[in-house]
């Protein structure tokens, strides 16, 4: 029989006052606490803290707490991601995140979903998973949705809501977030110039 923390990954209805997901939301959200209240000067501590809630990438993270996520297993970091004060992270399905990506303060990254029907809501919710790639910036305050893929090197203007995909090497603002233009070849060397 599968389990209420199996079909909650597999973006299928799902109990999600199950005890076991519970305890494991419990779990995280301890580790999320310490490492709040960390100070600057506890390198050590914050890392392995990360190395805890993160299901991958936890050895590189570049964090600026306060953080939060739900359990923290399901964020699939690359290498070096970054994060600024205040970014949340509902990680009720897989968040993959590419190396070298930045988010501004108050980012969330919000995979639930929510059924429709009254009823169904008052016992169940589902998911869906969130690609984001390699070398993507998202402002401040920007809010990424359910199902939603960025694709590598683009960016995400500050308070931009992102509801569907976004290609690679593009500025995309807005609300709901669109395309403005590609990034091209001259702003994506600016900074290479000596």
């Amino acid at each position: 029989m599968r389990t209420e923390r199996d079909k909650m990954l597999a973006g299928e209805l799902y109990d999600a006052l199950d005890p076991d997901l519970a305890a494991d939301r419990a779990r995280v959200r301890d580790l999320c606490l310490k490492l709040n209240a960390s100070r600057e000067a506890e390198e050590d501590l914050r890392r392995d803290l990360c190395r805890e809630i993160f299901g991958t990438g936890g050895d590189t993270v570049w964090m600026q707490p306060p953080f939060q996520c739900d359990y923290g297993r399901n964020i699939e970091l690359g290498e070096r991601v970054f994060f600024n004060f205040n970014c949340v992270v509902l990680d009720v399905c897989r968040v993959r995140i590419g190396d070298f990506t930045l988010f501004g303060p108050a980012v969330q990254i919000l995979t639930p979903m929510h059924p429709l029907d009254a009823a169904l809501r008052r016992k169940q919710e589902y998911g869906r998973p969130i690609d984001i790639g390699p070398d993507v910036w998202v402002g401040a305050g920007a809010l990424i949705l359910p199902g939603v893929t960025i694709g590598a090197r683009s960016v995400i203007g500050a308070g931009s809501v992102v509801t569907r995909d976004v290609p690679e090497g593009v500025f995309a603002a807005g609300n709901p977030c669109r395309v403005i233009r590609a990034i091209d070849a001259a702003e994506r060397n600016a900074l290479a110039a000596p």
